[in-house]
């Protein structure tokens, strides 16, 4: 008899990490070990369906494949059904209502940050990569200053609850109308509630009502579409640096245009 053996898929791969998926195993290198140590730390506190952990060995770990598919990919449509988006809120609700980590989000750059003054500003590299993208003509100087309007929304001040920091629609799963799992806990800590909702819907702003049907209220537009124009603004550049290919095709790009025109 023959034997199909399984191939090796490479999921992501940059200079920080590689993520392969062997069968229904992946397997996550990281040059990080505190960063694998802490991903595995905040799996165990997360109230919501999370992998599970094969083995680990540094600076390695393995994971268990989750059913269902995910929500999308953030530059085509989502397939998944109104109430995959809903479930989705509900788990983000659950998350957010837990006892939080007690470090930082590891993705608090892309987020607002309180001064010794105890004044709400910008992340530290917010104006270069401002700079950046005006400079390298990838988004014009009145696209720019538009959204570094809007991304005022989020300088206020928050209570930190437990975020994943990263919910891209490909860290979740779905099955009909039940989140089968989240992925990708390597920047989950301690936050601001809203950055965790923003990203889901990023580049899917027509699934917010859902999302915020499931989470239960107490979702702020206005800080929603900051940190849309805030990650956005600061994505772009470091996706062009890894080799993610013409900045024009970025969802971030059109996500910039459309914020600018509605604003």
């Amino acid at each position: 008899m023959l034997t199909v053996m399984p191939e090796v898929e490479v999921v992501v791969a940059h200079s920080e990490r590689v993520t392969l998926r062997v069968g229904d195993v992946f397997v996550k290198i990281d040059a990080d070990q505190a960063r694998l140590d802490r991903e595995v730390d905040v799996m165990t506190r997360a109230p919501v369906p999370t992998p599970e952990l094969v083995w680990r060995k540094p600076p390695a770990l393995a994971l268990t494949a989750v059913r269902g598919a995910a929500l999308g990919v953030l530059a085509e449509p989502s397939p998944a059904p109104s109430a995959a988006w809903i479930a989705t809120g509900a788990a983000i609700r659950a998350l957010h209502n837990a006892p939080p980590p007690p470090w930082p989000s590891s993705q608090c750059q892309q987020r607002p940050v309180v001064g010794s003054d105890g004044q709400v500003g910008f992340p530290p590299l917010f104006d270069s990569e401002c700079r950046w993208l005006i400079a390298n003509d990838v988004a014009p100087a009145e696209v720019v200053e538009r959204n570094r309007q809007i991304a005022r929304a989020a300088l206020r001040p928050w209570t930190p609850a437990f975020i994943h920091g990263d919910l891209q629609i490909v860290h979740v799963f779905v099955d009909g109308d039940r989140v089968t799992g989240i992925l990708d806990w390597s920047e989950g800590g301690h936050g601001d509630a809203m950055y965790d909702v923003a990203t889901v819907t990023l580049a899917h702003e027509e699934r917010l009502d859902d999302v915020a049907a499931g989470y239960g209220g107490d979702v702020d537009v206005d800080v929603i579409r900051a940190y849309w124009a805030i990650r956005s603004l600061m994505e772009i550049r470091w996706l062009v640096e890894h080799g993610y290919g013409d900045p024009a095709t970025y969802p971030e790009l059109r996500v910039l245009h459309s914020l600018a025109i509605d604003a």
